[in-house]
């Protein structure tokens, strides 16, 4: 079956401000070398999907940079590839309002022309606020089995591990996997399996549910059309059981990558077979290991200096750790200087931050301390 892709970079800014000031959600480094955006173009470049559109709201400057012309995931193609899609980019596009979108449907609607053109039968719409490694190719396979209208990738959370909002969906569906039912989360607890976010479509469905939602004036994806029409049309679940993360929020964006320190969640995530993570390639030198530097439990890098101590902590390329530095549980982003004798527990810095001589800082993995991008301390 061919499939395109469509990614949302922006509708979940608003979640995480903190990190989304300059960059858009796409964009949010992640595990020391990815963004965001990495796990979304993987998971359909390793399941053949070769055109997949981008749809932009604004801050997307580091985005641009970050995928350039594609060529890092083999999208730097003649016909097809990745395209970058600006909001309302015709006169026809902004009928929908003379406003920016806001929500995913609005988003959809303003993409439109994209959609009409497109020749493969089936569209595949991802979030980029989820981190996951799914082989869609096992979820088309079974779209296509079940002549579905919409399938829904699930996957379980557990609670103690994933704080979770009133946005995530609790779906309900039969032994066949055909939904039933559809309800936002009102607080459980323990493991609980929800919507991914990641969604397989029929292109000819979504033209006509678009068009309906742009006469109406209905705005919601979820709740003008999944609620408005379970039951009636094929919506089918397919679960996802491997590493799953939502980042809504800087404390969920400190606790997913904390995740990253245990091995089996790491292998989990980035270690599945015929399906690796790719990401913008950059030519560095290896990290160096000054006399006194001590690292434990922590991925770092290329690019680093370490003078000073590092343990249960992910630095980027380009860290530079101070002499009687001590880093425990913390975030450096890429090119942070921290200068001797600083002392940092969990801690953000966003790039290009400097820390000076004799600093110390401490938050609490529930409130991490987070610092601005290019900012001195």
């Amino acid at each position: 079956m061919r499939a395109a892709g469509l990614i949302f970079s922006n509708i979940h800014d608003a979640s995480i401000p903190e990190l989304t000031t300059r960059r858009t959600m796409a964009s949010i480094p992640f595990g020391g070398r990815y963004r965001l955006i990495d796990f979304a173009l993987s998971n359909m470049v390793n399941s053949g999907i070769t055109k997949v559109g981008v749809i932009t709201h604004y801050n997307y400057q580091s985005l641009l940079d970050h995928i350039g012309n594609g060529k890092d995931w083999d999208l730097a193609r003649r016909n097809g590839g990745i395209k970058i899609l600006p909001p309302f980019i015709t006169a026809y596009d902004n009928a929908v309002a003379n406003k920016l979108y806001s929500t995913r449907l609005e988003a959809l609607m303003g993409v439109m022309n994209f959609i009409d053109h497109c020749t493969e039968e089936v569209l595949v719409l991802s979030d980029c606020d989820v981190i996951c490694n799914v082989d869609l190719s096992l979820a088309l396979a079974e779209h296509e089995t079940n002549n579905a209208d919409i399938t829904l990738i699930t996957a379980t959370v557990d609670t103690a591990e994933q704080d979770l909002d009133g946005k995530a969906q609790i779906p309900t569906f039969d032994e066949q996997g055909r939904l039933i039912d559809i309800d936002v989360y009102s607080g459980q607890k323990g493991k609980v399996e929800i919507c991914s976010d990641i969604l397989i479509v029929r292109r000819t469905y979504l033209q006509r549910v678009l068009a309906e939602a742009l006469s109406h004036g209905r705005s919601s994806f979820y709740r003008d059309v999944i609620y408005r029409n379970v039951g009636r049309d094929r919506f089918f679940v397919m679960r996802y059981d491997g590493f799953f993360a939502r980042v809504n929020s800087i404390q969920s964006y400190f606790r997913c990558s904390m995740r990253l320190l245990d091995r089996s969640s790491r292998v989990n995530l980035f270690y599945r077979r015929n399906q690796p993570i790719f990401t913008k390639v950059r030519n560095s030198a290896p990290t160096r290991y000054l006399p006194g530097a001590s690292a434990k439990n922590s991925l770092i890098a290329d690019g680093c200096v370490i003078e000073g101590t590092v343990e249960n902590s992910i630095l980027f390329r380009g860290v530079h750790v101070g002499k009687g530095t001590v880093i425990k549980d913390s975030i450096l982003m890429q090119d942070t200087y921290t200068g001797d004798n600083v002392h940092l527990g969990c801690v953000i810095t966003d790039k290009d931050v400097v820390i000076k001589n004799d600093r110390e800082l401490c938050g609490h993995e529930t409130l991490p301390f987070y610092i601005g991008k290019g900012q001195i301390v």
